[in-house]
């Protein structure tokens, strides 16, 4: 099929290379020429594992294009996917001005029937204001549907879980664009769930908040568990176990972060109350989110005293492994924290210090080029993201190269036995 996405960021890159992975003819659209012509060169602006291959030869194949021509998209693509930010306003709501501009793009152009789909995380009843407006704009009164059809990706995982994905939500109001949508996701041999539009909106936000939800409980359980000398991982395990539950989601740490998580929890407590009906076990949520940070840095100041002068190492920068996406990170949190409180901060990440770097929020940290280099003569370091480099560390090498053997691990990523067993002192979340 003949398909164009309108955004080439994380969401509408990955979904544009994977569906000309499965034999579509694609074109990304974009309104930043020089993401284009980074693309055309063969240049990834993001790091996403797997993507970049996924690109080149697509790109070689010719099933993926890209332009900064929303009227080429709009004359190529039988379905026209919007894959443009959402990001939050000031009060939590969200800014659907980038997706208001683009239903007026479309409808500009608009000529011949089309199916326009809704990929962007949008509030509840966005379908409705996108189909009025291409009413309005359009001047031929040319025939359209509207479709949600909501994304489900992880960042560091997302090619896997667009390839592989638990399900395929579709919201429509019309068999003719239904039937279109089927045949697009035909290859990825996934169950589809037919909603109507209304109903897929409210599913992501929905299914973000509840993981969100579980992260939240998870680090609250590992306040009581520190008070009481429990170990949360086993309790964790514990509740796992539970098929009604599962394992995943349950591990206590730093808090969630990300460009989704933060982002769609603020939209749906926004939605409801714009709704009548307030969801306070979200705003919740969000307090232990925010106060897990604050106990971790607690800890720390606990063990330091004073933080100013002092010489910290962080590992960490992405707001999870396997990414370069600093967004609301709560490791940029940390260091943001730590800096203002005078420590001297030298940090390390995998992939992340770039965009750090360009994004100039934490200025005044050191960057290293290896973990052991953030650590030398380092009073204390902070694990502040799960990259599975810090988890294979020497931690003989370490200690040897830190001033004083004191780590604070703010994802439980190491084994408390066995970092003590090397001679530090190790402070962990909701472990003894």
């Amino acid at each position: 099929m003949k398909l164009s996405i309108i955004g080439s960021g994380y969401v509408g890159l990955v979904t544009g290379a994977c569906f000309a992975e499965v034999g579509h003819q694609v074109i990304c659209v974009d309104n930043d020429p020089k993401k284009i012509q980074m693309l055309l060169a063969g240049d990834i602006p993001i790091y996403e594992p797997g993507l970049e291959e996924l690109v080149t030869r697509n790109v070689a194949s010719k099933r993926l294009l890209f332009t900064s021509s929303i009227e080429e998209g709009v004359h190529h693509g039988e379905i026209i996917f919007i894959a443009v930010p959402t990001p939050p306003q000031l009060d939590g709501s969200v800014d659907l001005s980038y997706i208001e501009v683009v239903a007026r793009e479309i409808a500009t152009v608009l000529k011949e029937y089309r199916v326009i789909v809704d990929k962007s995380t949008v509030p509840v009843k966005t379908g409705e204001k996108v189909a009025e407006t291409i009413r309005r704009y359009n001047k031929m009164n040319t025939h359209f549907d509207i479709v949600s059809n909501p994304e489900f990706l992880r960042e560091g995982c997302a090619v896997a879980d667009l390839m592989k994905p638990d399900r395929i939500v579709i919201g429509s109001n019309s068999d003719r664009a239904l039937a279109l949508m089927k045949k697009v996701y035909e290859p990825f041999m996934a169950p589809i769930l037919v909603t109507d539009i209304n109903s897929a909106e409210l599913i992501k936000h929905a299914a973000n908040s509840f993981l969100a939800l579980k992260i939240s409980y998870i680090n609250a359980v590992a306040s009581i568990c520190e008070a009481s000398g429990a170990d949360v991982e086993k309790v964790a395990d514990g509740i796992g176990s539970d098929k009604r539950i599962g394992r995943n989601f349950l591990n206590a740490g730093l808090g969630y972060g990300g460009s989704c998580f933060p982002k769609d929890i603020a939209a749906f407590i926004a939605i409801s109350r714009q709704l009548g009906v307030p969801f306070t076990l979200l705003e919740e949520v969000q307090r232990i989110n925010a106060s897990s940070l604050e106990r971790f840095l607690n800890k720390i100041r606990e063990a330091l005293w004073v933080l100013r002068e002092k010489k910290i190492a962080v590992w960490g920068l992405t707001f999870k492994p396997d990414t370069d996406d600093i967004r609301c990170s709560v490791a940029m949190q940390l260091v943001a924290q730590l800096l203002k409180e005078g420590a001297q901060v030298t940090v390390y990440d995998p992939k992340g210090m770039d965009k750090a770097r360009e994004l100039g929020t934490i200025s005044g940290v050191s960057f290293a080029s290896s973990p052991l280099e953030a650590a030398c003569q380092a009073e204390a370091l902070i694990i502040a993201t799960e990259w599975s480099e810090f988890a294979n560390i020497d931690l003989l090498a370490l200690k040897k190269t830190m001033h004083t053997p004191l780590l604070f691990d703010g994802r439980n990523l190491l084994h408390p036995d066995v970092v003590r067993g090397a001679g530090f002192v190790y402070v962990s979340v909701g472990r003894s």
